[in-house]
């Protein structure tokens, strides 16, 4: 029986990727810390000390966006915060998915744990308190621009404090956001000065998505290195291209990690020691496999760098104004500010999508080559049992290059389809929801595309029998058998199969199977 996972506590410091993780796939409450409370507090202090001036303060006692110039008299300000929220909840077309909500919803309570925002503690607990009940706003697919944050994803989930608007039980049932709370013993909060704008004015939608993106392509890029590795031996390729001392030349990490990992996961393979010999010729194999570390460690790079700029991101206070308290005299003040831009995080999910397309490619690449026989060394045409009668797995190679022309799309850059809004007060915006959006289709069709190079390349590792796999790779053949991947044989309905396999790669089995023989790559 699976234990729930511990909570986490939301401090005024940086959330790791795997605290979110934690949250908003595997349901973990959360709590705020003392100290971030405490900051909280000192903040709604400056926030009611100037709610009670004359002098007016954007987000305090005035409108937003294009209508800033508007003082708010005291007596409109709640129904100001209502209004903001009511009306920029907005969001149209399908729901957002249940861990990308929990998701945006926890890297909000960060920030406002900072002690930056001028909400009050109460409403900072209300969020933590729909977290921890397994209470998810309802958000839409369309309404975010990117810039001022994700104004309609973040406004929905504002509204769901208020207790309106439709939610998910923990359960998945859908309901009012009233009942809901009520069920959970929670009380809806009625909005003060600052504290509307506090709640949806951040980049927490498209951090999010990068954050749990990063988390799958860090095992993706491992099983791209098995898969490769694979079609490598079941191709009667060469690993000596593979030598640390070749890659050490081209300093890029990546490119070594890539390599070792390949080198390991081929060490003891009897069907590469089988041509190994004086006699071998293979040191030209094709670029999609003698060039795999090059380019699946041009990925990790990549990968690398959108994870500095989530460290960044995830460290860092996005609102606007914000409070800022000197340490010195305890004075407060609130400033504007443009940090709620979403470029930096759009321009890595917009390269993370290019490089899910192109490590993909590579893969469909290798898995065409065991189809054909001109090419795969003595294999039989598509690997059917009986070709001609049987078509074997060329279909499912179809479905393969269908995903990577899809990826390819994918590929087309978000970031640089500026759309101004707000009466052209908001001019430039980073879209990088968007590009968050299509990222997450991305991560998914690499995920299929290596799903089916593995299990095309252990049917043609079957198919060089009495020739034995390398135990790391055998072990991967083992873990596709047992789960219902069958292999060679007379055609059957394959759809099953590759979803199995493709379940296999999603859940991390296949890794975890390599690292039971070789231990943890790379």
């Amino acid at each position: 029986m699976d234990t729930a996972p511990e909570a986490v506590v939301v401090g005024r410091g940086p959330l790791t990727l795997d605290e979110v993780v934690r949250v908003a796939r595997r349901g973990a409450g959360v709590r705020i810390s003392e100290d971030a409370l405490e900051a909280i507090d000192r903040a709604r202090g400056v926030i009611e000390a100037m709610a009670a001036s004359e002098t007016p303060h954007y987000g305090v006692s005035t409108g937003f966006g294009a209508l800033a110039t508007r003082h708010i008299a005291p007596g409109l300000r709640t129904q100001l915060q209502r209004s903001l929220v009511r009306s920029h909840a907005a969001g149209s077309g399908p729901e957002v998915e249940r861990e990308v909500v929990r998701a945006l919803m926890l890297l909000r309570l960060s920030t406002l744990a900072t002690g930056r925002t001028g909400v009050r503690r109460q409403t900072a607990e209300l969020l933590a308190g729909l977290l921890t009940h397994g209470i998810t706003p309802v958000v839409r697919e369309y309404g975010s621009l990117g810039c001022s944050g994700d104004l309609a994803p973040l406004a929905h989930c504002a509204l769901a404090l208020m207790g309106e608007g439709p939610v998910r039980a923990a359960d998945g049932t859908l309901a009012d956001a009233a009942t809901a709370l009520r069920d959970a013993g929670l009380a809806p909060v009625e909005l003060q000065e600052k504290e509307g704008l506090a709640l949806i004015n951040g980049t927490d939608g498209m951090l999010g998505m990068l954050v749990l993106a990063i988390h799958d392509l860090t095992d993706l890029l491992r099983v791209a290195d098995v898969s490769a590795a694979m079609s490598v031996e079941g191709q009667l390729g060469t690993d000596r291209v593979f030598a640390a001392d070749l890659q050490a030349i081209r300093p890029h990490p990546g490119q070594a990690a890539s390599a070792a990992n390949l080198t390991a996961i081929l060490r003891d393979s009897g069907v590469v020691a089988s041509h190994r010999g004086p006699d071998c010729n293979r040191v030209q194999d094709a670029y999609s496999l003698r060039c795999s570390p090059q380019v699946h460690g041009a990925v990790r790079d990549t990968v690398a760098h959108a994870l500095t700029v989530a460290e960044r991101e995830l460290a860092s206070a996005v609102d606007n104004p914000v409070v800022l308290i000197d340490p010195e005299t305890g004075e407060g003040r609130v400033e504007s500010n443009g940090n709620f831009h979403g470029a930096p995080v759009a321009y890595v999910l917009d390269f993370l999508a290019i490089v899910a397309a192109d490590l993909a490619s590579i893969a469909e690449r290798r898995t065409d080559r065991f189809l054909d026989k001109a090419r795969n060394h003595g294999l039989p045409p598509f690997l059917a049992d009986d070709p001609g009668v049987d078509s074997g797995l060329m279909i499912a190679q179809y479905t393969q290059a269908a995903i990577v022309s899809e990826l390819k799309r994918l590929a087309t850059p978000a970031s640089v389809d500026s759309i101004p809004s707000s009466a052209m007060q908001e001019d430039h915006v980073s879209m990088g929801w968007s590009a968050a959006r299509k990222l997450r289709r991305s991560v998914d069709g690499l995920t299929r595309v290596l799903a089916v190079e593995l299990m095309t390349a252990a049917r043609a590792l079957d198919l060089r029998a009495p020739l034995t796999p390398s135990p790391a790779t055998g072990a991967v053949i083992a873990l596709l058998r047992d789960a219902g991947v069958a292999g060679p044989g007379t055609d059957r309905y394959l759809a099953p199969e590759i979803d199995t396999a493709y379940q296999l790669v999603a859940g991390r089995s296949v890794t975890a199977a390599v690292a039971s023989v070789i231990g943890d790559l790379r």
